[in-house]
């Protein structure tokens, strides 16, 4: 008899497994994830052919039939920022799968290489930064339900992500998500008051070209000679492997946008001209395209000062070799609806190319999203911002968009000032302050044409606005780069 109950209950769960087995989600949807707020939410997965599926979730029950394939979708009405947790419920024929504490509110992708990768757990040989106060250690203490935290791992796992799902924010999954990402979601949280979901998908080391279709680069002008090719590669690399297994397995995943901290290992490369700006143009563009929103915001990070003159590349570095770069991620703010952040002054020690200060790239990013997306208009959420030149007397007069209260963060005379005339020989320049301009001059230069600032590697510079943002570096006589529609 006993042995008869056995298999009766042996029976009854192969059976249980099988249906369940008819529906399967994309990992991305879950149980503890964040629902987008405020447009439509696609959820989508597979089922048997043919069968009927249906969702339930809060006042809304929609159905479809899966294709041939298997494959359906059911696209959710828009819906409004809620934390209290919610059920979804997925059934199909005698399947049936139950979605758990689910919230509404904002929900952004976090990419690019390592200093988005840079975890919330302290790196060995970490030190203390020496300006304001890390709270990792405070926050990796508490969890905080509103917060959401989802991490691609990094592997190359097509066709789905390989990840351990969506978690509240707290414990082991905190101490391995973006620490840039978490600091953003923290600080728009406490604006918002909603909760907020953050994906994580990042590489350490990586390029932008792998992050990026070939499609994307098969589309611009740019790429026209390498497109021509049997096989599409950019600068040495077929694009795509990060993109197909890390990016694209989350879409149509509903999202409100990006944030992107990546160019290192492009800056080594010591592109050319507007050559990064370019392939920036690629990955907006086929990431929106991705998620079918030609309008999702797009915010990064210029890159931090850093010793690469001291690396041991195959091609060789100058002090300008950032600064160059830092040009080409400025002008590809000419994207729509993207923009950047400046980290000049987050820096203490200029071998490590990741510094700490991650709580106050994410709450800059943060500046930047409440701004332009949020309603907080009044917000200051970029530095001073080179507008143009005047030579009057034998001086240099430079104005600045977003430098409301001009000042030096140390009390010291503005830094990182060059001037040069025709013969194109720049010497430091003796700078003030003077409104919202900056008045350069130097004994050396008696008729000034061009001006600099913080064209080097090695620029930590004082100059800030009364919000104690940093200014963006600059030359007066600049390359530009055109956006292709």
């Amino acid at each position: 008899m006993n042995s008869i109950k056995y298999l009766l209950v042996l029976l009854l769960a192969t059976l249980t497994l099988t249906t369940l087995a008819q529906i399967k989600l994309p990992k991305v949807i879950g149980s503890n994830m964040v629902l987008q707020r405020n447009q439509p939410v696609p959820i989508w997965g597979w089922a048997s052919p043919g069968k009927m599926v249906k969702i339930t979730f809060g006042n809304q029950s929609k159905t479809t039939k899966a294709n041939n394939a298997g494959y359906w979708k059911i696209t959710l009405t828009a819906l409004a920022a809620n934390s209290k947790p919610q059920e979804l419920l997925i059934t199909s024929d005698t399947s049936t799968l139950k979605l758990s504490n689910i919230l509404v509110g904002e929900v952004w992708l976090c990419s690019g290489q390592s200093n988005m990768e840079y975890t919330m757990k302290l790196m060995k040989g970490y030190t203390k930064p020496a300006k304001g106060i890390d709270s990792t250690e405070l926050e990796l203490a508490v969890t905080n339900p509103t917060i959401r935290l989802f991490k691609v791992e990094k592997k190359l796992s097509l066709p789905d992500v390989t990840t351990n799902g969506w978690h509240e924010s707290g414990g082991e999954a905190l101490e391995q998500i973006s620490a840039a990402g978490y600091y953003f979601a923290k600080n728009l949280q406490a604006k918002l008051q909603v909760p907020i979901g953050i994906i994580s998908s990042s590489w350490g080391g990586s390029r932008i070209e792998p992050w990026t279709p070939p499609s994307g680069y098969a589309a611009l002008p740019a790429f026209a000679e390498e497109a021509a090719h049997d096989t599409l590669k950019i600068d040495g690399v077929i694009p795509g492997s990060m993109y197909k297994s890390m990016i694209e397995p989350l879409a149509p995943f509903a999202l409100h946008g990006f944030l992107w901290y990546q160019g290192e290992s492009n800056c080594m490369m010591n592109e050319p001209g507007m050559r990064y700006a370019d392939k920036m143009q690629a990955l907006v563009d086929s990431w929106r395209k991705q998620w079918g929103n030609a309008k999702m915001p797009f915010y990064s990070v210029l890159i931090a000062p850093y010793y690469y003159t001291k690396r041991k590349d195959k091609v060789p570095h100058t002090t300008e070799t950032l600064p160059l770069f830092w040009e080409q991620q400025v002008q590809s703010a000419r994207i729509p609806f993207t923009d950047f952040i400046t980290v000049t002054d987050l820096v203490d020690d200029l071998p490590n190319i990741h510094p700490s200060y991650k709580w106050e790239v994410g709450r800059r990013l943060a500046l930047v999203a409440l701004a332009k997306d949020y309603g907080f208009k009044a917000t200051t959420y970029s530095g001073p911002v080179y507008q143009r030149m005047q030579v009057k007397n034998n001086q240099v007069i430079l104005t600045f968009a977003n430098a409301a209260g001009l000042k030096t963060a140390d009390q010291h005379s503005p830094a990182f000032f060059t001037i040069a005339g025709a013969d194109g020989q720049f010497v430091d320049a003796d700078a003030k302050i003077s409104g919202n301009t900056i008045i350069l001059s130097s004994p050396a230069v008696s008729k000034p044409t061009t001006a600099r600032f913080a064209w080097t590697e090695i620029a930590r510079p004082n100059l800030v606005n009364e919000a104690g943002l940093p200014a963006v570096p600059f030359r007066t006589n600049g390359l530009e780069w055109e956006y292709k529609k």
